[in-house]
């Protein structure tokens, strides 16, 4: 896999209300029910370590201190989505994606700078991925996009660049187990600005999977859901 990052925000009230949790002034900026069992957030991080560490467990060791916060907003943010969410039983697999033994939850969590982003299903498979658009994106272009994936983009600008490849990474973490090349693996079919949907084809799989998209003022969210 490549690391090109790490990982508008938008307000959408002070007071959000999932399963049976009531959060007051919480610094969520966009939440998205996509039906009664998945359910996925973008949490803006302006909390200090402390307000997590007595309610989420580190689960590995995690040196510098604002990739922690990251770590621990993620975590946060699962039981935030479900409030029974076992955050204490999460693993990590050989491939590096965390996971249930149980699958009583699928989940995927992706941040970038101060924003964690995550998805939650209690039947589907899912892939998250948060990206800043930065010009970054065009020195490596050329390495998770074939020829064919370029010549759909109408303007193949920073913005259009960098939902590829969160696509890519959110199929890549939809997966899970390792061992995917970004341009091989995954070629995009077509880009549907009307519904905010990339139609891709992955050939681990050999399947179609529709990558869901919004595009926010300086970030890109996709994910993904079977």
């Amino acid at each position: 896999m490549l690391s090109l990052f790490s990982n508008y925000f938008f307000r959408i009230g002070q007071i959000s209300y999932f399963a049976t949790r009531t959060y007051v002034s919480m610094p969520v900026f966009f939440q998205h029910q996509i039906n009664e069992n998945t359910r996925l957030g973008i949490w803006k991080i302006e909390e200090t370590e402390e307000f997590f560490k007595n309610n989420v467990p580190l689960h590995r060791d995690v040196t510098h201190p604002h990739k922690r916060l990251q770590h621990l907003a993620g975590r946060f943010l699962l039981q935030f989505l479900f409030a029974d969410f076992p955050y204490n039983l999460v693993q990590i697999a050989d491939t590096r994606k965390p996971f249930l033994p149980n699958d009583e939850y699928h989940f995927s969590i992706s941040h970038c700078s101060d924003y964690a982003a995550a998805i939650v299903s209690r039947e589907s498979r899912v892939g998250i991925d948060i990206e800043k658009p930065v010009e970054k994106i065009f020195k490596i272009r050329d390495k998770f996009l074939a020829t064919a994936d370029i010549d759909l983009l109408p303007d193949p600008g920073v913005e259009p660049l960098t939902l590829l490849w969160s696509v890519k990474e959110a199929v890549f973490k939809w997966y899970g187990e390792g061992g995917v090349d970004f341009r091989e693996h995954i070629n995009i079919r077509k880009l549907h600005y009307g519904n905010e949907t990339v139609r891709c084809y992955f050939t681990k799989t050999n399947q179609e999977l529709d990558a869901h998209f919004r595009q926010f003022p300086g970030l890109t969210l996709v994910w993904i859901q079977t």
